[in-house]
């Protein structure tokens, strides 16, 4: 007869895998929801630049230099500001994540930067 009671070595095993799984899966949940950020941000970039080169009411082309146009860029490069900055924060997420990994003895990340891929930096916009 087999006997199936698990020694105090298998459930201390047990234990350690579910702590590991638990820290990457933590490490992981952190930087996508940095990822999901810069997708928001990057949307309402891009909301904002649609809207900036539609042509005012009763126009047929924008206004190359209002003072709501320069309104508008001042706000998109407020949003600007905001994703480089969230950028980075995605950046030191993945960071964390390859430590964590390391630290677990993990070793191979290629597929990890390929599967959480940062967007790049995105540049200011000028008045014009």
């Amino acid at each position: 007869m087999i006997s199936t009671k698990k020694t105090a070595q298998d459930i201390l095993q047990e234990e350690l895998l579910k702590e590991r799984i638990a820290v990457l899966t933590r490490a992981s949940e952190r930087l996508v929801q940095a990822l999901d950020s810069l997708k928001g941000i990057e949307a309402e970039i891009e909301a904002d630049l649609a809207a900036l080169e539609a042509p005012d009411a009763g126009s047929d082309r924008p206004e190359p230099h209002s003072r709501q146009r320069t309104k508008r860029i001042a706000g998109i490069n407020e949003k600007i500001a905001k994703f480089n900055s969230m950028r980075e924060h995605a950046e030191l997420r993945m960071y964390y994540l390859i430590v964590t990994r390391e630290a677990l003895g993990l070793r191979r990340h290629q597929r990890i930067e390929e599967f959480y891929r940062i967007p790049p930096k995105k540049r200011r916009m000028g008045d014009g």
